[in-house]
């Protein structure tokens, strides 16, 4: 599996971003998929996830991005998604996403996850 994360940049505060993570080496279904971020001298944190149970989908955000930040699944594409709006500075970062090949109750944590993308950098500006 191999996972490439795109769509980082420069914005200021208030404007909007949307991450990409697309997927190769195996279709991505009903296993978790989760964003996270490290800023700099800090530790990687979740950001939000999205598994699948008995087909039903299942979204999952950090209380610090919830309403602010959408996840998302293009099955077709084989590509998550994080659509961020009402960006702040605190939200500058480093953006990993991640996948685990099983669903899993800690999808807040890094240990489910078997793969990581290379990160995108985020910056916004005050």
């Amino acid at each position: 599996v191999q996972l490439q994360a795109s769509g980082g940049g420069l914005v200021q505060a208030g404007g909007s971003l949307r991450l990409s993570c697309a997927g190769s080496g195996r279709t991505f279904s009903s296993e978790l998929m989760g964003w996270f971020r490290q800023a700099p001298g800090k530790e990687r944190e979740f950001v939000a996830a999205i598994g699948k149970i008995d087909m039903i989908a299942y979204t999952y955000y950090a209380t610090s991005v919830k309403g602010r930040f959408a996840i998302a699944r293009d099955g077709a594409k084989n590509t998550v998604y994080l659509q961020m709006n009402s960006l702040e500075p605190e939200d500058t970062a480093v953006y990993y996403c991640a996948y685990s090949q099983d669903y899993s109750s800690s999808y807040d944590s890094v240990r489910p996850y078997e793969y990581w993308g290379q990160g995108t950098l985020v910056t916004v500006s005050s």
